[in-house]
């Protein structure tokens, strides 16, 4: 099953992420389909910023957004 996640980066206690769309059997931070955005939440306010057409598309041909994604994606005004 593919899924679109979040991938952290940053340095310890700096967590940043990107939204990624993976198979769901890849680990957390490991192999990726393709990267459609990114996530700061150390920032003031948190920055959220997506490709809007490419996550349509995903969802649209089946990929399953995770909770936290799902969260984030309706904050940036992607999905309802």
């Amino acid at each position: 099953m593919v899924k679109i996640r979040l991938r952290r980066m940053g340095a310890k206690k700096a967590p940043f992420y990107r939204i990624v769309v993976a198979d769901s059997r890849y680990p957390r931070d490991g192999r990726f389909i393709e990267e459609i955005g990114f996530y700061d939440p150390m920032s003031e306010p948190a920055t959220i910023k997506v490709d809007a057409d490419k996550a349509k598309e995903w969802i649209a041909n089946g990929a399953q957004p995770t909770d936290t994604v799902k969260v984030l994606l309706k904050k940036s005004g992607v999905i309802e």
